[in-house]
């Protein structure tokens, strides 16, 4: 009944976005007639193409109808989860339509070797992945493509002067320089990295930009620099738009970029300082559980930054009642006083208000995912012991685990064992590597045997690889030290023997 209502549900919002995408399109097509407006302001110039380029019009409409289609049926068959989402499809119909409009009014002013045929590129790239960033330029280089041909914007401007030539080199353009700036801009993990970003682009344009020019000829060598100088400038535009635009869509759409993961981590955030000063004690054992996470999420080919800041917030509902909590108490224990019931109510609800207070803070939805799911629907053994004590072996452990759900990404699985893991190895006498293995082993077999890890596509050799990992990882941060010497010295600097031992290095 469950699976049925499930189908009816998903269905229902794979229908919700194909209406959703019928809109975007239709706003689309009106867009376009508004610039086609504007390219003619005059009212016979507008109502002459209306009339005598009727057909252009329809076959430019026909075309953009399959460029979308295309693009839906991508998400449909790819990603079904992004596409039922409402923002996601409006993001995609945005980024589409910002970057038609600013190739038009560069292409319409300055040059067609002006425009920033990589912006797309680069902003789907840093927004969703790879994969949908080569899609997507596909279908923008196609879609201006198509406006070029089929209507004016270009052939009445005394500026530009846009011939049909010029339509296919920016074809050209979209798909060579595009795919160059996301095969490149993979490893830009900075903002000043982006600014540099644009003179490797500019190499491939200039090339692309005398290739193209040779066959069709031009007036002087002054034409081939002047080209090319608009392509340069094209490129760095590409990457300056893209760093201006970022933080707009970051925000308006609580996307998650490299850049907003840095930033995210970063000790002035909000909730980090509540954490460094309400709770210290979790906020090391956070540090620590990040320095683990991120270095399995390298190991498995996952998304580092994610997996680090993921980490930094996972304890972050212990901010509610950070006293309760064992990392952050001096002595004195709140549990003592409570019954376990209270005490395990306590303990689990921290997974459910982290999560609260990530969404309350505009957190992205794969950060506050992780608060919610690092602990799965684990028992909580000390409590369940107390009261299974206290009742004469008369305890529900329903009552005694957390709520749930279980992790649904690799990187939430990565946090809720490098978590325990790093709990676990302080209570460890000699934190030899073998004890280490044996501890991190056990802490694995124990979720897989409780079903923690049913719910995301995590294989038994990359669980393997996170249990070497953080074994190494773990040998590194809790190891031994030599101690000094029971020496001190004097103002005169003699040695003078201590009785006691000295302190560790």
């Amino acid at each position: 009944m469950k699976k049925e209502t499930s189908k009816a549900v998903r269905g229902s919002k794979l229908l919700g976005s194909a209406l959703i995408f019928a809109l975007c399109y239709v706003l689309f097509i009106l867009f376009i007639v508004l610039m086609i407006f504007i390219n003619n302001p005059a009212p016979g110039e507008w109502q002459r193409y209306f009339t005598d380029d009727f057909s252009r019009f329809l076959s430019m409409c026909i075309c953009t109808l399959l460029l979308f289609y295309i693009v839906y049926y991508y998400y449909y068959f790819e990603n079904k989860e992004f596409l039922m989402s409402a923002s996601n499809v409006f993001l995609v119909f945005t980024l589409l339509t910002l970057s038609v409009f600013i190739c038009y009014l560069l292409g319409r002013f300055v040059s067609v070797f002006a425009r920033p045929m990589a912006l797309l590129a680069l902003l789907a790239l840093f927004l969703f992945n790879r994969r949908q960033a080569i899609i997507l330029n596909f279908v923008f280089s196609l879609l201006l493509f198509v406006i070029d041909t089929y209507t004016d914007f270009y052939a009445l401007s005394n500026v530009a002067g846009v011939a049909q030539t010029e339509a296919y080199f920016s074809l050209m353009f979209g798909f060579v320089c595009g795919t160059f700036a996301i095969l490149t801009a993979g490893s830009v993990k900075t903002r000043g990295g982006m600014l540099l970003l644009g003179t490797f682009i500019s190499i491939p344009t200039v090339i692309i930009i005398l290739l193209l020019q040779l066959p069709v000829g031009a007036d002087s060598w002054i034409a081939y620099v002047t080209e090319a100088g608009f392509g340069i400038l094209g490129c760095f535009l590409s990457t300056a738009l893209c760093l201006c635009l970022l933080p707009f869509f970051e925000f308006a759409f609580n996307c998650l970029t490299v850049f907003r993961l840095r930033e995210l981590t970063s000790a002035n955030m909000p909730l980090i300082k509540r954490l460094r000063t309400e709770a210290p004690g979790t906020f090391n054992h956070s540090l620590i559980v990040a320095q683990l996470a991120e270095t399995c999420a390298i190991a498995l080919g996952e998304n580092a930054e994610l997996a680090r800041a993921a980490a930094y917030y996972h304890d972050v509902g212990k901010l509610k009642q950070p006293q309760c909590f064992t990392e952050n108490q001096s002595g004195y224990n709140v549990h003592d006083e409570l019954t376990p019931e209270l005490s395990a109510d306590i303990i689990r609800s921290h997974a459910r208000d982290g999560y609260d207070l990530l969404k309350a803070a505009r957190l992205p939805k794969e950060v506050a995912d992780v608060a919610r799911e690092h602990h799965g629907t684990l028992p909580i053994k000390y409590f369940y012991d107390k009261a299974m004590r206290i009742s004469g072996g008369d305890a529900n452990i329903r009552d005694y685990s957390y709520l749930g759900p279980t992790p649904h990404s690799k990187i939430a699985a990565i946090i809720m064992i490098a978590d325990a893991a790093e709990a676990a190895a302080r209570t460890i006498p000699e934190r030899t590597p073998e004890n280490v293995e044996r501890v991190v082993r056990s802490i694995i077999e124990e979720r897989m045997d409780l079903d923690q890890f049913v719910d995301c596509d995590i294989t038994m050799r990359e669980l393997t690889t996170i249990k070497a990992t953080i074994v190494e990882a773990l040998s590194g941060v809790h190891h031994h030290r030599v101690k000094y010497p029971s020496i001190r010295f004097n103002r005169a600097r003699e040695a003078v023997e201590v009785p006691e031992e000295g302190e560790d290095e």
